[in-house]
C-alpha cells in the first residue's frame, strides 16, 4: 500500500503536467482559490506579457508552473495542502524592497531577512494561506515588473 502524501509534497507524476482538477485535489480547495485568484490577476494585469509553461523538476521537486517573459516572474508550486508561490528578487527588486522595507508586513519582512542571497537574486519561496499573502505576493510582483499601460 502507498504512503499517504505530507503536507508540502509536491505532485511527481511526470506522465503529464498536472490539470486544474489535480490542482485543486493536490493543493486543497482554500488553496486552489488562491491559486485560480493569483492567476487570474496575473492574466488580468499583464495580458499576453508572460508565457506560463509547466516544468517538471525530478522525483524531489516535480511539478511547477512558471511564468516568465525574457526573465522568470514568478513560479507556482502546488505542494500536498499548500500553495507557494517562488519570486526572485534581484539586486534592483532587493534595493526597491528595503526603500519599502516599513510598508511590508512584518511576516513578509521575517522571510525576505530569512532568506538567503545567491549570484542571481534572493528566491523568496511564500506560502499562501490567506488573501494577505496572496496580495503580498502581488505586491512583490507589481514592484519586479510595472503593469503595462491600459490602452
Amino acid at each position: 500500500m502507498d504512503q499517504a502524501p505530507h503536507i508540502g509534497e509536491r505532485l511527481t507524476d511526470k506522465s503529464a503536467p498536472p490539470d486544474d482538477a489535480t490542482i485543486q485535489d493536490w493543493v486543497g480547495p482554500e488553496a486552489f482559490e488562491h491559486w485560480i485568484a493569483l492567476r487570474d490577476w496575473i492574466e488580468e494585469t499583464y495580458p499576453g506579457v508572460f508565457a506560463a509553461s509547466w516544468l517538471y523538476g525530478g522525483k524531489k521537486h516535480g511539478w511547477s508552473l512558471r511564468y516568465k517573459k525574457s526573465k522568470a516572474f514568478c513560479t507556482f508550486l502546488p505542494e500536498y495542502k499548500l500553495f507557494s508561490v517562488v519570486v526572485v528578487l534581484g539586486s534592483a527588486e532587493r534595493e526597491k524592497f528595503e526603500e519599502r522595507r516599513e510598508g511590508w508586513r512584518p511576516q513578509l519582512v521575517k522571510l525576505y531577512d530569512g532568506t538567503q542571497t545567491y549570484h542571481d537574486g534572493k528566491w523568496l519561496k511564500v506560502v499562501i494561506l490567506s488573501a494577505d499573502d496572496r496580495h503580498d505576493v502581488m505586491e512583490l510582483l507589481s514592484m519586479k515588473r510595472r503593469h503595462p499601460a491600459r490602452g
